[in-house]
């Protein structure tokens, strides 16, 4: 159900070529719709990041999905750019409410001394939803009819079917509170979290922001520098960024959480410098290379993150110190993903990827060495 959601949030990816085609808007235009969805999050994160815990997980994952299912109608309604910012903010307003309560119901539901194995599940199905989102609509875009309707309308028999699933589920929540009790929090942190909050949030935000840069502008450079018009391989190429992210989470328990932070730091700066060999010399096994490697390094930050902060939050506190963690992950999907659109006029998507290339290596190098110096702790 997690990973149905989240697909939803990434199905336009490869599909922003033939938007741009059918309405006429600037690669600008393109980074702004992405992150649209970015504030979509945040604005739920903030306004209702804790109302799973008051109400249940249950009622909120509904109205994520029906947010989804919104999202989808949108999509397949499309006349004009209008529709594509409104499915955006409604994809966004969806993955707002799922990310903690989903997050907090899997874990929830995993059996007694199984906390490690359900963080690693809820994190593989966020990331590998994002993933099979583009692969779904590629292919789809590719090799068969109304390349522009049928990736939605299948997520919608998904969400249907995601649906029936809540419904046979059992609530986790106790002690449940009327929805008037859910009142919007400004972002704050139990006093035990704070420590291990900082390091992991500045890891997360670097992380997120290598994700939006690369799965806003590389369907573009794929056309444009590469020219590969193919849809199916241009959604495989930020799919397998996503997958990675998967597999460098499974390795969090193999190097344990302390260690796992920092070295996620060095596999981003690696993916950003086979990013900047991709764009500099217009190669798409370069491409392909920073999307494994970036990918790794990104879920490894990510599982990292989301252990050491979901094991330091009290039990009643949870779901909302994780949206708060997300917040800041957030944060680096949408303002980074502008700025290379804002430069792309004057100095060329290539130049632009570059510009963010050199801001995300010193953001990188800062958290590592910051989480060097300041490690979580080994209970995390």
């Amino acid at each position: 159900m997690f990973a149905v959601c989240m697909a939803g949030t990434t199905l336009p990816t490869p599909l922003y070529p033939l938007y741009q085609e059918k309405f006429g808007f600037s690669e600008l235009t393109v980074t702004v719709v992405y992150a649209v969805y970015a504030f979509g999050v945040i604005g739920v994160l903030l306004l209702a990041g804790n109302a799973s815990d008051a109400v249940g997980r249950r009622p909120v994952l509904l109205w994520g999905l029906g947010l989804a299912a919104a999202s989808a109608v949108c999509f397949l309604s499309a006349t004009g750019l209008g529709w594509l910012y409104a499915g955006r903010l409604l994809s966004g307003l969806s993955a707002g409410l799922f990310t903690g309560a989903a997050t907090a119901y899997v874990m929830e539901l995993a059996p007694h001394g199984g906390a490690s194995r359900a963080t690693f599940v809820a994190t593989a199905a966020n990331m590998g939803g994002l993933g099979c989102g583009p692969l779904l609509a590629g292919v789809l875009a590719q090799y068969a009819p109304w390349p522009l309707h049928l990736p939605f309308v299948v997520h919608l028999a998904l969400i249907a079917c995601s649906a029936m699933v809540l419904l046979w589920l059992p609530e986790t929540v106790r002690e449940r509170w009327p929805l008037r009790t859910v009142r919007p929090q400004p972002p704050g942190l139990p006093a035990q979290v704070r420590a291990v909050f900082g390091p992991a949030a500045t890891a997360s935000f670097a992380g997120f922001a290598l994700f939006g840069v690369f799965t806003s502008v590389s369907p573009a450079f794929l056309t444009e520098s590469l020219n590969v018009h193919d849809h199916a391989v241009s959604g495989l190429v930020v799919a397998l960024a996503f997958f990675a992210s998967t597999a460098g989470q499974l390795a969090v328990g193999r190097f344990g959480v302390a260690r796992s932070l920092p070295l996620g730091c060095a596999g981003l700066l690696a993916g950003l410098a086979l990013l900047a060999g991709a764009l500099r010399w217009d190669l798409l096994a370069l491409l392909v290379l920073s999307a494994i490697v970036g990918g790794v390094g990104q879920g490894l930050v990510f599982r990292g993150a989301l252990s050491a902060v979901a094991e330091a939050s009290p039990a009643d506190r949870r779901a909302a110190v994780i949206s708060t963690l997300f917040v800041v992950a957030y944060a680096g999907i949408s303002v980074p993903v502008i700025g290379v659109g804002v430069l792309t006029g004057p100095i060329g998507l290539e130049n632009a990827g570059l510009v963010f290339i050199a801001c995300m290596a010193v953001l990188v190098s800062s958290a590592a060495a910051y989480l060097l110096r300041r490690p979580v702790g080994a209970s995390a």
